[in-house]
Formats: structure tokens, C-alpha cells, sequence
């Protein structure tokens, strides 16, 4: 019988990550594992101040510098206090809709360990018919974690203002094999990209110095993207994102473009970032030569670390590629294995064509 990580070698990595607790500010057990697939593969591997993971990868020139990002932090929650009676009232961290807030599980990162609790909704049969039919404001939302009371959830299960709160979601590949359900594709499927390139290119050489980049702090303004890329100071930076899916029920193509399963994606403008022209030709091109299918997404929101990079210093050529990602911000998530292989595939041979005249092409405007 065929095993998943026979099936698909990228298949575990995706399991660990989509499975790590990492809200925005709380990003350890993700970097824990970033670290530990880099550890034989980089050259050097630093953190920067906030707490993105830095790591160098020596080619043949010193430059240019080619900036791999890819944020760590998933959406999370904090706990903003514990009522008398031992719930949690909470503050979100990343843009949660509140209505998918309600009756699910979580876990609160303590000091002593993790603790589960579910966001409580009163039932149903005592609610009057307005409030059936109206949307619960996340200030009225609570978590219970079993705790008696105040005391008891501050002493017992250690739980105190400030501790981040994950959604309780585990991987699970999907009916056929192909789709991957799990938590935190935005942005683990961009780490799990980030982290096979690096390995690939350690193996098959490449002509520049490239900087892989697990970012912190993405959802709450692109922090990390911006202290890292200082730090940095790149030639040229692939951001590698979550995509936005538009292939089932209620979404339009008007409102995003992207198909699991139909290639990797190419963002051509979000509210945050233009990519620019040329090194975007560069992947279509590239993409066309390497029978690699590729996607296009024109987003009227959406940000990502992209920006931060592109407004680096003088300026940076940068785009954005992505893994087509199905009902983002929410407890669950789906994306095709085929998308990851071939978006690691395209973002490995795109480096190795980034020497030190591709890079000055893109950086003429005349």
C-alpha cells in the first residue's frame, strides 16, 4: 500500500506546519521547525529583532540578493481577560470574521502548557427569533476552557492576560489523496515553498546569494517582512503566499481567479503591491518553458509581505507567487498537493536564473 510521504515527499513537511500553533507575535514552534529543515542547508541562520527566521544560502557571487519570504504566523486570538466565572474574553490577532469565531475549538498557550477551550454560543432553543437570525459580535463571544472560576483558570490551568489562543485544527489529506485539509495555509503552504527551494537549490547550485525568510507579524502589518528586508537588503524578493481560490460556491471569478490543482498562482495586483514588470514577465516566460501551469489573481484587498520588501530601501523588484488556497482566515483550509510540487519546482528554477544581468534588466526603467 502507497504512503502518503510516498505519494508526496512534501506531504509530512505540510502535515507539521499546517499542525505547529504559531498566532501572529507567538510564531516559536514554526521557527522551531523551519529551523530544524534548514539546519544542514543554510549557510548562516540568524533571527532578526522581532523574530523572523534569516537564512543564507552562499552561491556563486555575493550578489545579488535573492529574498525568499514567507510568514510564519497564522490568525490567532489573545486573551484579553478571564471573567469571574473563569471564561475568556479575547482580542483577535488577523482580520477573523466573527461569525466564524463561534463553536470552535482552540487552544490557549500557557505557561504550563497548552489548554483546550470553545468559544460558547448560547443554544438555540432559548434564543428569541431576532437573535437566530442576526451575526454574534465578537465582543459578545467568550472561550471556556472547564475552568470553575478566575482563580481557578489563573492558577490550575495557568492562564493569564496575554497568552495567545490557536485554532484546534489537525492535517488530513482528503477523500483521493490530492486536496489537504488543515489549518494555517496562510501562510504554511508559502514556508513549506520557501523551505523545499532552499533545499533544492543547496543541491543543484545557483548563481547569487539567496536569503530564505520566515517572516513574523505578517498579519497585523507586515512587520517582520520589513525588519528582515532591511536587514537583508535585497536585489530582488519573491514573496510566496497563500493564494485565494475561487472555485467553489459563493465566490466569483470577478472577486479572485485562482483554481486548486490548475498551478501556482501569479498576483498581478492586490491592494498592497503592482508587481513588477519585468521580473513578472521573467515567471510567465519561465513558466511556459518549464510546461509549468500558471494562475493569475487580480485582488481588490489582500496584503502580504511582498509590499514590505518592494519598499525596501531604494526599491526592490518583487512579486508575489502563490499556492491556491481555499476558505482563508478561518479554522480550516484546503490546497492541492500538485500546486505546492509545482510552485516549488517554478520558484527554484526562477532563482537560478536570477544572476547578476537578469537581476540589472529588471531593475532599468527607461
Amino acid at each position: 500500500m502507497t504512503t502518503e510521504a510516498e505519494r508526496d515527499p512534501n506531504a509530512g513537511l505540510l502535515e507539521r506546519l499546517s499542525n505547529a500553533y504559531g498566532p501572529t507575535g507567538f510564531e516559536g514552534p514554526v521557527r522551531a521547525i523551519v529551523r530544524e529543515e534548514l539546519a544542514t542547508v543554510a549557510d548562516s541562520l540568524e533571527t532578526d529583532g522581532v523574530g523572523s527566521l534569516i537564512a543564507r544560502l552562499d552561491g556563486s557571487a555575493e550578489r545579488p540578493r535573492i529574498m525568499l519570504a514567507a510568514h510564519m504566523d497564522e490568525l490567532g486570538l489573545l486573551v484579553r481577560r478571564i471573567t469571574s466565572e473563569g471564561y475568556l474574553k479575547f482580542q483577535p490577532l488577523g482580520g477573523w470574521l466573527d461569525q466564524s469565531l463561534i463553536n470552535q475549538r482552540w487552544v490557549v498557550l500557557t505557561r504550563n502548557g497548552p489548554v483546550p477551550g470553545v468559544t460558547g454560543i448560547k443554544t438555540v432553543h432559548v434564543m428569541t427569533p431576532e437573535d437566530r437570525g442576526k451575526v454574534f459580535k465578537r465582543d459578545d463571544i467568550f472561550i471556556d476552557v472547564g475552568a470553575r472560576d478566575r482563580e481557578d483558570a489563573e492558577q490550575r490551568l495557568g492562564i493569564r492576560p496575554g497568552d495567545a489562543i490557536a485554532p484546534d485544527s489537525r492535517f488530513e489529506a482528503m477523500a483521493g489523496g490530492d486536496l489537504y485539509l488543515g489549518k494555517a495555509w496562510d501562510d504554511r503552504a508559502g514556508v513549506a515553498v520557501m523551505v523545499r527551494v532552499l533545499q533544492a537549490l543547496r543541491e543543484a547550485g545557483h548563481p547569487n546569494t539567496v536569503y530564505g525568510v520566515a517572516t513574523v507579524q505578517e498579519e497585523v502589518g507586515l512587520r517582520g517582512a520589513q525588519t528582515s528586508a532591511w536587514e537583508v537588503d535585497p536585489d530582488v524578493g519573491i514573496s510566496l503566499e497563500s493564494g485565494v481560490a475561487a472555485d467553489y460556491p459563493g465566490i466569483t471569478e470577478d472577486e479572485a481567479q485562482e483554481r486548486l490543482g490548475e498551478g501556482p498562482g501569479l498576483f498581478l495586483h492586490d491592494s498592497s503591491m503592482l508587481p513588477n514588470n519585468r521580473l513578472r514577465d521573467v515567471v510567465v516566460d519561465l513558466a511556459r518553458e518549464l510546461d509549468i501551469p500558471l494562475q493569475f489573481n487580480v485582488l481588490a484587498g489582500y496584503g502580504q509581505d511582498g509590499s514590505a520588501i518592494q519598499r525596501t530601501r531604494a526599491g526592490t523588484p518583487t512579486v508575489n507567487i502563490t499556492v491556491p488556497t481555499r476558505y482563508l482566515h478561518s479554522h480550516n483550509g484546503v490546497i492541492h498537493r500538485d500546486d505546492v510540487a509545482r510552485a516549488i519546482r517554478l520558484v527554484t528554477e526562477l532563482t537560478r536564473r536570477l544572476d547578476a544581468a537578469a537581476v540589472q534588466g529588471l531593475r532599468r526603467f527607461d
